[in-house]
């Protein structure tokens, strides 16, 4: 049985941190519409009540470097230091699908530009804090090259441009890991993306092979990191140090169909995602992502924590788990009430309403968990 050990609370919660624009041209700023930006102090202090000691968070890149070369560090300052004064471990978003209005994200300045900055980042956070950093560079390659460069569903609104857009974002997350290691060489990278499960409705070879195409292709990003798909791109195993994976109820569908239920024969368990992810990688993994709406919050919780149990039971190296979004969200393209955290909307003090049924089942996972964790230290010696 795994033992996690990497992180400073096996629960963590992610706040929403996307900066990207939509296809409309309009630009998101999630930690602005949750008032984390605001209220981050409060923020964490309200998550240690309940045990969570490790979040995700988010540099605004678009903010910071409004001009070139010039980094205005006022919009995350707030963050950095709640998190250093509250002893908070935090695996900082660099690039959450966002960047400054005056670089071309196809050129080589990109790469350039986004390398400088995450140097620049990670001497802000030395400078606050004594203790091991975690960076999730670039945030979900694969999808982000999908949504961004194939189905124009985000910035830079591409088509057809998939494949070059990954390529740009590994050579960027790569370019800011060397940035970052000279830095502080003790920094640790989390690589997040989904995991998904496709399968096609036709027993024909055809759509056999499309639906398992569509799943391999899952992997692109942390391939071409550790060098396993195309190596002239530099890619090499230290680029992948811990697996982010993202996992919601709808990760999993028929090919050009409907999302198959969790409990349906076709339903893959995630434990066994899990395992696939690990005799693939043999790296740490992270849920860096999960969550679902309303009055499932808890339920969701529940199967996912069971199905990490059964994995580390198998000696996956599972080492934690992230609530995320961690606070209500409004939607990206609606602006609707995503009711998804562990708490809501702040009022005008920065006070959040508890959700009681997630609050429940998370302080039951975290007494299994500390129970696994008690009895695979015990079965050490």
């Amino acid at each position: 049985m795994h033992r996690p050990t990497l992180f400073d609370s096996f629960f963590l919660g992610g706040f929403e941190c996307s900066t990207h624009r939509r296809a409309d041209g309009r630009r998101l700023d999630m930690l602005a519409a949750t008032g984390h930006d605001r209220w981050a102090a409060q923020d964490l202090t309200s998550l240690r009540l309940h045990g969570i000691r490790g979040v995700r968070d988010g540099f605004r890149w678009h903010l910071i470097e409004r001009v070139p070369g010039q980094y205005d560090w006022s919009s995350v300052l707030p963050q950095v230091q709640a998190a250093a004064e509250r002893e908070t471990q935090v695996i900082w978003d660099l690039c959450h699908y966002g960047w400054p209005d005056d670089i071309d994200i196809w050129r080589p300045e990109f790469v350039e530009r986004f390398a400088r900055f995450a140097a620049a980042a990670a001497r802000l956070v030395a400078d606050h804090s004594d203790a091991v950093p975690f960076y999730a560079p670039i945030n979900e390659i694969s999808f982000w090259s999908w949504a961004g460069g194939d189905m124009a569903m985000m910035n830079p609104m591409g088509r057809g441009r998939g494949l070059e857009l990954k390529h740009q974002l590994v050579r960027a997350s790569m370019a800011a890991i060397d940035a970052i290691r000279e830095v502080d060489r003790r920094a640790r990278f989390v690589q997040v993306d989904p995991v998904i499960h496709v399968r096609a409705t036709s027993v024909r070879p055809g759509p056999q092979r499309e639906a398992e195409n569509c799943r391999q292709a899952q992997f692109d990003g942390w391939d071409l990191l550790s060098g396993r798909l195309w190596p002239g791109m530099g890619g090499k195993p230290e680029y992948l140090d811990i697996i982010g994976v993202n996992y919601y109820s709808d990760n999993q569908w028929y090919l050009g169909g409907d999302t198959i239920p969790v409990g349906h024969p076709d339903y893959r368990p995630f434990s066994g995602i899990l395992s696939e992810i690990h005799k693939r990688y043999g790296r740490p993994i992270l849920v860096a992502e999960t969550g679902a709406e309303g009055d499932l919050r808890g339920e969701w919780l529940g199967y996912v924590s069971e199905q990490v149990a059964m994995a580390q039971a198998r000696g996956v190296p599972v080492e934690g788990i992230c609530l995320y979004p961690v606070l209500d969200y409004p939607g990206w393209e609606n602006d609707r009430h995503c009711p998804t955290g562990l708490y809501g909307f702040p009022d005008s003090e920065g006070i959040r309403p508890l959700h009681p049924g997630l609050a429940d089942e998370l302080h039951r996972q975290q007494a299994r968990f500390a129970e696994l964790a008690k009895t695979a230290k015990a079965s050490l010696g």
